[in-house]
């Protein structure tokens, strides 16, 4: 990164301190207090897609936890840690997963070339292709498919939350949390609500349904 720009992205920070001061002399330092943000946002690490920004909403309302193709994997002890701060101690209503149209880990998960470490990751997004092999199949448009397996990994990271037991635990203390699945258009700039919220673990087959007794 050439140094002009470096410098510029601590440029614009005092700029954007003084702003915010200007508004609300106490801004921050009401910031400092703590936080009780009432969604946990589960979006994708691309650069496009700022959770704060496409929702309109301010620092201190979305817990945030961002990677490749927004998974949840449930051996990724990062992506658990953050679901288990966010429900247990931060006490969020709603766990939002949010993808996005012309997602590059999408992409890279419909072709055979390999990509190195990053395989490993993607590997995750293949078993949703493979899972819904036949409904895309049916689609000539090679776009269409595409948006398509990104609303259908969406809806499969949704259920992967709720068959943790994190998420389990909270609907069985009746807490009220509600988990759902999002995609964002690059294009023009509106979410797409997929329809896949959930709030108790019925949607589930009984296999992946835990008891707590």
């Amino acid at each position: 990164m050439p140094n002009t720009y470096y410098n510029k992205l601590l440029s614009n920070n005092k700029e954007w301190v003084e702003e915010m001061t200007s508004k609300d002399k106490d801004y921050f330092s009401n910031l400092a207090k703590g936080q009780k943000p009432p969604v946990l946002w589960i979006g994708c690490s691309d650069s496009r897609v700022p959770a704060n920004e496409i929702t309109g909403t301010h620092p201190g309302e979305l817990f945030v936890h961002r990677n490749i193709a927004n998974m949840v994997v449930h051996t990724d002890m990062n992506m658990l840690s953050v679901l288990d701060y966010a429900v247990n101690h931060l006490k969020v209503q709603h766990v939002v997963v949010c993808g996005h149209y012309g997602c590059g880990g999408v992409q890279a998960a419909m072709q055979n070339k390999s990509l190195g470490l990053i395989n490993k990751w993607v590997r995750n997004i293949k078993e949703v292709y493979k899972d819904n092999l036949s409904e895309l199949k049916k689609i000539e448009s090679e776009k269409d498919r595409f948006d398509r397996l990104v609303e259908l990994n969406v809806k499969a990271q949704v259920y992967d939350l709720a068959k943790t037991s994190i998420v389990q635990q909270k609907w069985k203390d009746k807490s009220g949390l509600q988990i759902h699945g999002w995609v964002y258009d690059l294009k023009d700039g509106v979410i797409k609500d997929l329809k896949v919220s959930m709030e108790s673990a019925e949607h589930l087959n009984e296999v992946f349904r835990l008891d707590f007794d």
